[in-house]
C-alpha cells in the first residue's frame, strides 16, 4: 500500500452556457475548496477543453486545471505537446496533463476517425506520450516509432512545471493500467472501457473486487515508484442523502446488482456527509485512493465532504 496521502478533491465539468457562467463555475469550485477543475475530451455538447481550461485558469488564482483526459487520436502529439505546454505557461504552472487512448465509440463513428482496436489505440497513445515528454524538455527531439516519426524538433514553449506537468493516466484494463503504473504521476482508476459505450457490463468492471485487481496491476508495473503515485478515482454518482439504503437499492435494481455492491463500488458515493466521508476514508485504507473527482453538477452539495476531508 502506498504511503497515505492527504485527501484532495476536483470537479469534472462539462461547461457553462455562457462565458460568464463558465468563469463563475471555476471561481466557485476554487471557493469551495476543490483543488482542480477538469474537462473531458468528447465531440458531444461540451466546450473545447483547451480554450475552456485556459478561461478557467484566468478566472482563478490557485485552482488547477486539467484534462480527464485528452484523446490522443484527436490531436497529433506534436500539436498537443505545444498546446499543453502553453496551458502550463499561461496558467503559471497549474496544469495536470491527462492523456488517454480514446474509448467512446460514438465520437469516432460520428467524426469519421478510425476506431482501431483498443490495443492499437493504447500503443499509439504510449508513443504519443513519449513524444510529448520528449518535446517538453525543450531540447531537439527525434523519434521513430510505429505510428509517429519526429525529426530534430525543438519543443516550445517549455512548461513551467519541471520536469513536466503532472501526468494523469487511467483506465480499467490491464494494458492501460500497466502503462499508467510505469509512467503516471496520478493514476485514475476507472471502469474497463473497451466496449466503447456505457452499459451494465461496463459498470460491473468497477466493482470493489475488480478494483483490487486493478490496484495490483498498477503496483506490479510501478515497482519501487508506487509510493510516489497519487491514486485517484472519478465518481460517476455522488448523492448526499439521508436515505442511503433506498437510494442504493434503486440504483442496484437498475443495474442488476445488490445494494451492497453499489455502496462498495469506488465510483459511487451515496449517503449523508458523515457516511460518505467514512466511505472515502475506508477506500483510502483499502486502495490508497486519496484524490476524488466528482461531477461538477454536485460540486455544491458535495462541498461539506470536501470541507471535512480536504488536506486530512
Amino acid at each position: 500500500m502506498a504511503a497515505q496521502r492527504k485527501f484532495r478533491f476536483a470537479v469534472q465539468e462539462h461547461g457553462g452556457t455562457t462565458a460568464a457562467e463558465w468563469r463563475e463555475r471555476a471561481r466557485r469550485a476554487e471557493a469551495l475548496g476543490y483543488a482542480a477543475l477538469y474537462l473531458p475530451d468528447h465531440f458531444t455538447d461540451q466546450p473545447g477543453p483547451i480554450a475552456a481550461l485556459m478561461a478557467a485558469a484566468d478566472a482563478t488564482k490557485t485552482l488547477r486545471i486539467g484534462s480527464l483526459v485528452f484523446d490522443n487520436d484527436y490531436r497529433h502529439p506534436v500539436v498537443l505537446a505545444k498546446e499543453a505546454a502553453t496551458l502550463d505557461v499561461l496558467s503559471e504552472g497549474r496544469l495536470d496533463f491527462g492523456l488517454g487512448a480514446g474509448w467512446q465509440r460514438s465520437d469516432y463513428d460520428k467524426s469519421g476517425i478510425a476506431y482501431d482496436s483498443a490495443g492499437l489505440r493504447i500503443e499509439r497513445m504510449e508513443e504519443g506520450l513519449r513524444i510529448i515528454k520528449g518535446l517538453w524538455t525543450g531540447k531537439s527531439f527525434t523519434f521513430e516509432g510505429k505510428h509517429y516519426s519526429i525529426k530534430d524538433l525543438e519543443g516550445t514553449p517549455v512548461p513551467v512545471q519541471q520536469p513536466h506537468p503532472p501526468i494523469l493516466l487511467g483506465g480499467g484494463g490491464r494494458k492501460m493500467l500497466t502503462i499508467a503504473g510505469r509512467e503516471a504521476d496520478i493514476v485514475n482508476v476507472n471502469y474497463d472501457l473497451r466496449e466503447g459505450r456505457v452499459n451494465r457490463e461496463l459498470v460491473r468492471t468497477g466493482m470493489a473486487a475488480a478494483t483490487d485487481e486493478k490496484l495490483q496491476w498498477i503496483r506490479d508495473a510501478a515497482g519501487d515508484r508506487f509510493d510516489s503515485i497519487e491514486m485517484s478515482v472519478t465518481i460517476f454518482l455522488a448523492t448526499v442523502t439521508d436515505d442511503r439504503d433506498s437510494m442504493a437499492a434503486g440504483v442496484a435494481a437498475g443495474l442488476g446488482m445488490e445494494p451492497s455492491d453499489i455502496l462498495d463500488m469506488p465510483h459511487f458515493l451515496i449517503g449523508t456527509v458523515e457516511q460518505i466521508a467514512e466511505d472515502i476514508q475506508r477506500r483510502r485504507e483499502r486502495y490508497g485512493i486519496s484524490y476524488v473527482i466528482v461531477p461538477g453538477e454536485v460540486g455544491e452539495s458535495f462541498a461539506p465532504v470536501v470541507e471535512r476531508l480536504a488536506g486530512s
